[in-house]
């Protein structure tokens, strides 16, 4: 049988995440406030059904092109953690418009509301993102106090609370893809290292050789800085498209190193 390849990147897994979780809530939360509280001829309706839809969609599209470009998904995230912002605006505006009082962040509403993802992540406190294997169903319904309250100011408050619980994940997985981004390289980065390795591997390099550097899974030390270096892709110079060692302290350390 052929050897089944190996995925380089991992996708999907979306659906366990909390900003996921989380932003699924806000959308049907929305929709249902929209049905009740706003005039369906207003442009407003579609504008924060939209926001809400792609807060939730581009984390789900983010994940899945994770696979092939680091880019991509954290271009997604960030459209995600804008429209989420947009729809924070809109119930402000509605509170503000209707005269109806916003909740402090330090209010018991607003603790209480950010008290129920408190409890269920302390069910594993090695992941502050965890929550636990609920249906959408069962999550909507600990909040149902709110979400489905007949007082639309209550609904708007509860659900500036999650916006702002969303936009707190979201921060931080942008950060943390930032991060993957500086340190490990692109998917073709990684695609190149792996097919390097491969014609290595083909053509039985001489491991005693101390220069020999065929086994790329240990990359090699930057000899400017002495901090760890990774494959990159030149992107201009005599060389456009070629592969060498640039240092992981970029841009505080220029140092390169040819493979």
């Amino acid at each position: 049988m052929p050897e089944t390849h190996k995925k380089l990147r991992p996708s999907g897994g979306y659906r366990s995440t909390a900003s996921f979780q989380t932003t699924t809530l806000i959308y049907d939360a929305t929709v249902w406030f929209c049905e009740k509280f706003v005039d369906g001829r207003s442009r407003t309706v579609d504008q924060m059904v939209q926001a809400a839809r792609s807060g939730r969609q581009n984390i789900a599209e983010g994940s899945r092109a994770s696979a092939t470009s680091s880019q991509t998904e954290l271009r997604l995230v960030n459209v995600a953690r804008a429209s989420l912002e947009e729809l924070l605006l809109d119930y402000e505006d509605y509170l503000r418009h209707r005269r109806l009082p916003q909740w402090a962040a330090n209010s018991p509403e607003a603790s209480a509301v950010r008290g129920v993802a408190a409890q269920l992540r302390r069910k594993d406190r090695s992941d502050p993102a965890y929550q636990p294997d609920l249906s959408d169903a069962e999550r909507s319904e600990l909040y149902a106090r709110w979400l489905e309250a007949a007082d639309p100011a209550v609904r708007a408050n509860a659900l500036i609370c999650l916006i702002h619980q969303a936009n707190y994940l979201l921060d931080h997985q942008i950060a943390a893809l930032e991060t993957a981004f500086i340190t490990e390289g692109g998917y073709s980065e990684l695609l190149a290292t792996e097919r390097l390795k491969q014609r290595r591997k083909q053509d039985q390099s001489d491991r005693s050789n101390p220069t020999d550097q065929s086994d790329l899974s240990q990359p090699p030390k930057c000899p400017t800085c002495g901090s760890l270096m990774a494959l990159r892709t030149a992107k201009a110079g005599k060389t456009p498209g070629g592969q060498f060692w640039g240092c992981t302290a970029y841009p505080t350390c220029k140092g390169t190193q040819p493979i």
